[in-house]
């Protein structure tokens, strides 16, 4: 069993990120950080912090961003995922293919835009929902 400490974020694709950084502020309030370009998974991001909760806006960097697909079945944009925080991500991956469910991509932990090891967790393995497993900061 993979056992998540906490939720880290929840990512919700965009089409425009400065439009939705905006929106959600206005709607919601919450401090914003700086958008940061992460060219090794195609996105332009900005963290969402709201009282104990953290929204990941995402948009494509470029046409060739896995974000297209998305966007192009949702184009208004939407929840792409939500994140997992676990203590070790190398064990969470051993056990998440103990448990059968495939991981996305490489097929283990890599590093994040943070240095982190992450690994996203294939959404027909998870009720249709992509998940992320993020390590925690140590």
């Amino acid at each position: 069993m993979i056992a998540p400490q906490k939720i880290s974020h929840i990512g919700i694709a965009v089409p425009d990120l400065d439009v939705a950084v905006r929106t959600f502020q206005q709607q919601f309030g919450g401090t914003a950080s700086a958008p940061l370009d992460v060219p090794a998974q195609g996105v332009r991001m900005a963290y969402l912090s709201l009282a104990d909760m953290v929204l990941e806006l995402l948009a494509p960097l470029s046409e060739s961003s896995p974000l297209n697909g998305f966007l192009k079945k949702n184009p208004a944009g939407g929840l792409h995922h939500i994140a997992f925080r676990v203590a070790d991500a190398q064990a969470a991956a051993r056990a998440a293919k103990a448990e059968g469910l495939t991981i996305a991509g490489p097929g283990q932990p890599t590093p994040g835009h943070h240095g982190r090891p992450i690994f996203f967790l294939h959404p027909k393995s998870t009720c249709g929902t992509l998940v992320e497993i993020e390590e925690a900061a140590s």
